[in-house]
């Protein structure tokens, strides 16, 4: 997760109009989850201007694998509740402007509730998105007509498989059951899994005339051996037409 650039700029500006002397903005930054080595890495800050140092600091922080992500929270939230105006530097000495100060914390804080309802609204279409997903698109007498339209050959060759496979994954959405499409892992076909009872099964599909044989269960055990899920439901065309 990167930290928005609109929110770092406006965080820039907010550190440079509350702070003035270049050890506080470093002490800033040390009590904020920035590190030893991340202050290290700015060197002689004595010699700098106030705004290199905050320049600086933010660009090594964007450089470490986590892009500073923790740092710039914190940083985040000490700013939208800042309440330290020193008198010295924004009455006395006038080098800061309370007014421009609070300003920039507003933006900040502006941009900060933007960002905060963006995400809360992905948030809520991905959830509307998964359950969607798991709003039944058809119904139980839907299904017992497709089937049985396999059973009068209405379908035929190996498009019966792929057909029972669907009315498989139709029945588990409707019995409220977590059930994955089906996909290829390392070139085999596994027809989908469900999750039931907290175990997941992957499930084996399979339109044949004749019963199941032997070898076709071993090869399917075979398939689920070694898998995370260790389980499995193996369909066969004649056993569901008994049910």
């Amino acid at each position: 997760m990167t930290f928005p650039n609109d929110i770092k700029l406006s965080m820039r500006d907010c550190i440079l109009k509350v702070l003035w002397p270049k050890d506080d903005i470093v002490t800033f930054f040390r009590n904020n989850s920035c590190t030893k080595s991340d202050i290290d890495a700015l060197g002689d800050h004595k010699t700098l201007h106030r705004y290199q140092i905050v320049d600086n600091m933010f660009t090594y922080l964007s450089t470490k694998p986590d892009e500073g992500l923790g740092q710039y929270r914190a940083m985040l939230q000490s700013l939208v509740n800042w309440q330290q105006f020193d008198p010295y530097y924004f009455e006395k000495l006038g080098k800061l402007d309370k007014t421009e100060a609070e300003r920039s914390i507003t933006h900040l804080k502006q941009l900060q509730e933007i960002r905060d309802h963006k995400i809360q609204e992905r948030r809520k279409a991905q959830a509307r998105k998964e359950a969607a997903t798991k709003v039944p698109s058809t119904t139980l007498p839907e299904l017992k007509t497709k089937f049985i339209s396999l059973l009068q050959s209405e379908v035929i060759g190996a498009k019966r498989g792929y057909v029972l496979e669907e009315i498989l994954q139709s029945l588990c959405k409707i019995s409220s059951l977590e059930v994955t499409e089906p996909y290829r892992v390392n070139g085999e076909q596994i027809d989908g899994s469900l999750k039931y009872d907290g175990e997941h099964y992957i499930i084996e599909a399979k339109w044949q005339e004749k019963a199941i044989a032997n070898e076709a269960v071993y090869q399917f055990a075979g398939k689920i051996e070694g898998k995370m899920y260790g389980r499995g439901f193996l369909f066969q065309s004649t056993d569901l037409a008994k049910m």
